[in-house]
């Protein structure tokens, strides 16, 4: 029998309640393309398109375990987005520009 979310939530710890939040907002930030392009509401096809590929192209990326940053940018650019390449160190994180743009790297606080 299923049990209700909320008195399953009531029983939990506030610690272990802070623990499944910080996990659920993770999952909620962290995507594979196939489920970012989905929550935008667009299909392989429309995507292959803006791409000026074949939907085939789309669903072989997708599937892609490793794919070139240059490939990535002009798949979220034709979502719609910007790709932000961040370097994450003990001491903070930096945005990477990319080579022969003129503005300097952004710094950003170390989450």
């Amino acid at each position: 029998m299923a049990k209700n979310f909320k008195a399953l939530q009531a029983k939990m710890t506030p610690e272990a309640r802070r623990r499944a939040e910080a996990k659920a907002e993770a999952m909620l930030h962290s995507m594979s393309l196939d489920e970012l392009r989905e929550s935008l509401e667009l299909t392989q096809a429309e995507l292959a398109a803006r791409l000026r590929v074949k939907q085939p192209a789309v669903a072989k990326l997708e599937r892609r375990e490793d794919v070139r940053l240059s490939t990535l940018r002009a798949i979220i650019e034709a979502m719609g987005g910007q790709i932000e390449v961040r370097a994450v160190f003990p001491q903070g994180a930096v945005v990477l520009r990319q080579p022969g743009k003129s503005q300097a790297p952004a710094a950003t606080g170390g989450d």
